[in-house]
């Protein structure tokens, strides 16, 4: 299994030709909540491949299960790097995908999640849904660490099932938390803004 997450990781690398720059954040292995815009299905497979291998070891990309679950190879390479698969068709308030994600992080696992939900362009990102915000309120002890993936949507464009290597750029910027008595409002237009700042450095 070690083998083959070495050549997953090494082969996302490839294909993306991503580059990985850290802005007021280095890389460790304590818990944190890696978020990022989301224009490509590639996106976390390709974040994930990015961090060095000890923090990849304790990362788990959070991901659609219509997707990944769909067909033999996709759901290999999803078990291989150890996702978090998420069922958007049935949604239950019992059964959240916020309190899915944080029973599978544990006391030890970081976790790649998408706020925008959908595939966006790298033109303008679309609006942050809730489980960030819900996720902060319930774990104020996690680093939240934004992140901006750019040209991701070119190397696996929509409806493509073949990637077209290319290069990208993956910019992950310092953490931030949820503030006492901030707003889910406010705090997730903060977070998107964290997300879109790291574009322009």
């Amino acid at each position: 299994m070690n083998l083959t997450i070495s050549v997953l990781a090494f082969a996302a690398k490839l294909i993306s030709g991503a580059s990985v720059r850290w802005i007021e954040c280095q890389p460790d292995t304590c818990q944190r909540v890696y978020f990022a815009n989301h224009t490509s299905h590639l996106d976390a497979l390709v974040l994930w491949s990015s961090l060095p291998k000890e923090v990849r070891e304790l990362t788990r990309p959070v991901a659609a299960k219509d997707y990944w679950d769909k067909g033999p190879l996709r759901r290999y390479i999803s078990k291989t790097f150890n996702a978090i698969l998420i069922d958007r068709t049935e949604i239950k308030v019992h059964q959240s995908p916020v309190d899915l994600m944080l029973r599978e992080m544990g006391a030890h696992f970081s976790i790649i999640v998408f706020p925008e939900g959908g595939r966006g362009s790298d033109d303008e990102m679309g609006e942050f849904k809730s489980g960030l915000y819900y996720i902060a309120k319930k774990r104020p002890d996690l680093e939240l660490v934004p992140v901006y993936l750019d040209n991701m949507n070119r190397v696996l464009p929509r409806g493509e099932f073949l990637p077209v290597p290319l290069l990208s750029c993956i910019t992950i910027g310092a953490p931030i938390w949820l503030d006492a008595g901030e707003s889910k409002a406010h705090f997730l237009q903060r977070a998107r803004d964290a997300v879109r700042r790291l574009k322009d450095l």
